[in-house]
């Protein structure tokens, strides 16, 4: 409760989701907000008459799905924020957070701010990661802007009760790494469950040719016909970032330094493709990695 004595907090994080059931707190399990808390209750910071959701992330993800940058809002004793400083709390969270959470900064916050309601938010899905993903050539641009505009997109999503199936995609273009299209990326100000990954399940199917783009066009078209393309693999997805007037998320081009390509060619066995694919993911890893180092760069704080 806001009275003086306390203060929000906006923080910003990454993790990598193959460690976690997803991020949002569930009892028995291993999530992304659960070990936030734990770290922050250890330490003291966390009143313990207050309910654990006083810390909250912005965007959910399921588990498997990595994070380059994520939001969230905490409260604590404002005395203890001024003793802090955002350097020691990073200092203090990095040392306790499990190698896979990166906690990268954290500022003071206006008492209305809502880290759900943000500007938009980013997606990138790496599809040549999907067993026997093809490239269909010029024509791929045209199928991803089918998905742009506002719509009904409960064709392409798990609907949950009482969600809004009405979304608008800002833009939805090709991810090019090396001059090589390696999946897509997708701006929208807000996602539905699953609705990311059941685009790049219906992108990847019509490029492999198990079904026409006049279906998925249908599908985007017309809510109250059922159609259900399949959901992709959560492991190939990256929230790259959310985006808010108070914390803009960075816009300085990223060059991906390995991203290697799929095994190709008339003796390319089962086995090689295997093992690419886990070399992807790890490739995957080091690029968020890199990225965390880059994006956590504290204030200076000097010393008299």
């Amino acid at each position: 409760m806001a009275d003086g004595t306390t203060v929000r907090l906006a923080f910003r994080i990454g993790y990598l989701g193959d460690a976690y059931h997803g991020s949002q707190i569930q009892p028995d399990v291993k999530t992304v907000q659960g070990e936030l808390i734990r770290v922050f209750r250890s330490l003291k910071w966390l009143d313990p008459e207050e309910d654990q959701h006083n810390l909250v992330l912005s965007s959910r993800t399921d588990a498997g799905v990595h994070v380059r940058l994520n939001g969230g809002v905490v409260r604590i004793k404002r005395e203890l924020w001024q003793a802090l400083t955002p350097r020691k709390m990073v200092r203090a969270l990095d040392d306790r957070l499990p190698k896979d959470i990166a906690f990268l900064d954290v500022k003071e916050i206006d008492e209305s701010w809502n880290p759900r309601m943000a500007v938009h938010r980013v997606y990138r899905y790496r599809l040549e990661g999907i067993e026997f993903w093809t490239h269909p050539g010029e024509v791929f641009t045209d199928w991803l802007e089918m998905f742009e505009g506002t719509y009904d997109a409960t064709n392409f999503a798990r609907l949950e009760e009482g969600k809004n199936p009405i979304r608008t995609i800002y833009s939805c273009t090709p991810w090019v790494v090396d001059k090589r299209v390696v999946g897509f990326e997708i701006v929208g100000e807000a996602f539905l469950w699953n609705q990311v990954r059941r685009t790049a399940m219906a992108l990847h199917r019509m490029c492999i040719g198990e079904i026409d783009p006049a279906e998925v066009k249908a599908a985007l078209e017309d809510a109250d016909t059922p159609a259900d393309f399949g959901v992709a693999p959560p492991d190939w997805l990256i929230l790259w970032g959310v985006h808010w007037d108070e914390l803009p998320l960075d816009a300085t081009p990223i060059h991906v330094q390995c991203f290697s390509a799929p095994p190709a060619g008339p003796a390319v066995e089962r086995t090689m493709r295997k093992r690419w694919r886990e070399a992807a993911r790890h490739e995957q890893k080091s690029l968020l990695l890199n990225e965390w180092a880059r994006l956590g760069e504290l204030p200076i704080v000097r010393h008299r």
